[in-house]
């Protein structure tokens, strides 16, 4: 660990000597609580002029919303925010403070996404969700003080997915136009897709592969399919027509290589010359079943 920044060492220092049960071993529902007891803190938050709790349209009812606005004049830009936590923990309360920074920092409205979770609602519940989510911010955002016309999405981890595959979405259904992803350490392929960091940094540090495994069995319909884009970004044949990216990677993280290997296939645009494919039709599969990132001198672990 001597190369691990002296922040992370002392988080996983403090990890190991509280001695929490992983995620994964607990039933779920007592998992999202152990993370809740974890991660969502008290005051002192970074202010802002105005936090609101919404509902908006979404596939089977209202969509649970989370508004942070930095400061109260003018159209302010927006950012989509999907937290993360292998899309079967973590909520809108986990991921309240990084929200606040986000907004306070880039001086945009953020507007955060509770999309369902699995294994109650596995795949392409979320994609579904956080899809519409970004389709009602595009069309009705300029009534709530936004500027549509300057939409991002974010995430991270399981969120930095559901970020990635909105802009596919949007892209392939002639959906709004994002100007914008920022994906800090993007979940972009399988798992067992044989790549050395889920190897190397199997355990030991915040994230390990035994909960991206238990993450993956809670997300994954039955019969699904490895080449999917929507579940795989990185499996897409074509990459080409997507906005820019900022992506975040952590040194000792299982998801480093996919997050990397997807940088790699945007900055050539992964594929087919001349304009985008355009699908409107673009189908999901039928359900199933009902840390803002900073640069640091020195390694970082997630």
């Amino acid at each position: 660990m001597t190369r691990l920044d002296p922040q992370a060492r002392s988080l996983l220092q403090a990890m190991q000597a509280a001695g929490l049960p992983p995620p994964f071993t607990l039933p779920v529902a007592e998992a999202r609580r152990a993370r809740r007891r974890q991660l969502v803190a008290g005051p002192p938050r970074v202010e802002m002029v105005q936090v609101e709790d919404d509902r908006v349209p979404g596939p089977l009812g209202g969509i649970p919303v989370r508004w942070y606005r930095p400061r109260s004049e003018g159209e302010l830009p927006v950012t989509v925010y999907f937290h993360g936590g292998g899309w079967t923990v973590d909520d809108l309360d986990t991921h309240d403070h990084l929200c606040r920074r986000l907004a306070s920092r880039s001086q945009a409205v953020v507007f955060s996404v509770a999309y369902r979770r699995g294994p109650e609602h596995p795949y392409p519940a979320a994609v579904e969700d956080a899809y519409a989510a970004t389709v009602w911010v595009a069309a009705a955002g300029r009534a709530r003080g936004v500027d549509p016309a300057r939409l991002a999405v974010a995430g991270d981890s399981a969120g930095g997915n559901l970020a990635t595959v909105v802009t596919l979405l949007c892209r392939d259904r002639r959906g709004p136009a994002v100007r914008f992803q920022a994906l800090a350490y993007p979940v972009t392929d399988h798992w067992l897709a044989g790549r050395a960091s889920y190897q190397q940094y199997a355990e030991g540090y915040t994230l390990t592969r035994e909960f991206m495994k238990w993450a993956f069995e809670n997300y994954l319909p039955d019969g699904f399919d490895r080449a999917d884009p929507y579940l795989f970004p990185l499996r897409a044949v074509d990459l080409s027509g997507l906005p820019a990216a900022l992506i975040v990677t952590a040194e000792f993280d299982p998801l480093r290589d996919e997050g990397r290997a997807y940088a790699e296939r945007l900055r050539g645009r992964g594929g087919r010359r001349g304009p985008p494919p355009r699908r409107p039709d673009a189908r999901l599969p039928a359900p199933g079943g009902d840390r803002r990132p900073r640069p640091r001198r020195g390694r970082s672990l997630r």
